[in-house]
């Protein structure tokens, strides 16, 4: 996976960048790999779908890696555990394939963390519904086919959310949003104006979309923290290689500075991958997920620890790297910087995180 990435990715990251997207191609390239759908099926490893979040990192643009793991690890899976045959038939089937790109439609732009304000409502009608609403932020927003969308179909509070697959179509908006960082991101406004979804669209039960949001969290909090991991270990590399360019050379205060990241690298690392463990164990198990995934048993805690501390060291680490040898022709650095700031946002910000394991602890 390394080296593909660094023959088939990294060298269009520039001009990706530049261009502000990269093009659906990079989806079908995957699925010829087989990396699309690693995790499904009778062949199932999801220590090797973790292998290539982390790796995703080394692609040279948080947004390129940002959109595959969008459709890779977030987009898809709610459609494997919890979608019916013809569901899994429709959208993962293709999605495997490269043929269609998905998209998590959470957010909205009164509602981020706070899941349990959204808006966006769903209204019964003969055969389906009628989605209104709008969400934000959202990765693939403007390339996807399909979009697995939170909405409201009873009452306020968690209880009354649902989850609907709205394809790509009349009544369906999407606008580009500019952002600081991961520029090569699809990342989209979306907006629906009574758009008719067939009921068969439901995806698990009828007002209980709060619990696949939270069984999906533990998978997209995880995969967040393998792709820090990725990102810290590559700018500890690019230290070590840079400082005899540095100018000052390799002075006792910069190899101080190199140790200190490395140290920080491979803790997150220790502990992304003990949080790794404790979910797959957990799912192998067969534990209810969900509501019940803040229960005994399940791996919130450890995965909440990780991307908490992840997020935030990733970000320090590529600030100290381009503090210690400076601007690169390319822009990579800065770029780096840029893209490691949406870490402690994205996911459940870094307050969230603290709020979830502050709970957990001390009740």
């Amino acid at each position: 996976m390394r080296g593909w990435i660094a023959s088939e990715l990294r060298p269009h990251a520039p001009s990706w960048e530049r261009a502000g997207s990269f093009p659906d191609s990079v989806f079908g390239a995957l699925a010829a790999q087989g990396w699309l759908g690693l995790k499904y099926g009778p062949a199932a490893d999801w220590v090797a779908d973790a292998v290539l979040c982390e790796e995703l990192a080394r692609c040279g643009s948080g947004g390129v890696a940002a959109g595959i793991g969008a459709h890779v690890g977030i987009a898809t899976p709610p459609i494997a555990r919890f979608g019916t045959e013809w569901q899994r038939e429709r959208w993962l089937v293709p999605a495997i394939r490269g043929e269609a790109i998905g998209a998590l439609a959470i957010t909205e732009p009164d509602a981020g963390s706070d899941v349990a304000s959204l808006r966006t409502r769903a209204v019964p009608v003969d055969g389906g519904w009628l989605v209104s609403g709008a969400k934000t932020f959202i990765t693939n927003g403007v390339r996807a086919s399909f979009y697995l969308t939170a909405v409201r179909t009873g009452g306020a509070g968690h209880g009354g959310i649902s989850f609907l697959v709205i394809e790509r179509g009349d009544g369906v908006r999407a606008s580009p949003l500019r952002k600081l960082g991961w520029r090569a991101s699809d990342t989209a406004e979306l907006a629906f104006d009574e758009v008719f979804v067939p009921a068969e669209h439901l995806l698990g039960e009828l007002d209980r979309g709060f619990a696949l949001i939270m069984a999906n969290f533990q998978w997209e909090r995880l995969l967040m923290a393998l792709g820090a991991v990725g990102a810290m270990r590559r700018g500890v590399e690019e230290a070590v290689a840079g400082l005899p360019s540095r100018p000052g050379g390799y002075g006792g205060a910069a190899r101080a500075a190199v140790a200190e990241l490395a140290v920080r690298a491979e803790t997150g690392a220790a502990l992304t991958y003990h949080a790794l463990r404790r979910f797959l164990d957990w799912r192998e198990a067969g534990e209810a997920a969900g509501d019940e995934a803040f229960g005994r048993g399940s791996a919130v805690r450890e995965v909440t620890m990780a991307k908490l501390l992840t997020q935030r060291a990733s970000f320090e680490v590529a600030e100290s790297v381009l503090a210690l040898l400076g601007p690169d022709d390319a822009g990579e650095r800065e770029r780096a910087v840029r893209d490691a700031r949406l870490g402690p946002i994205g996911g459940g910000t870094d307050e969230i995180m603290r709020e979830i394991l502050g709970r957990m602890l001390v009740g």
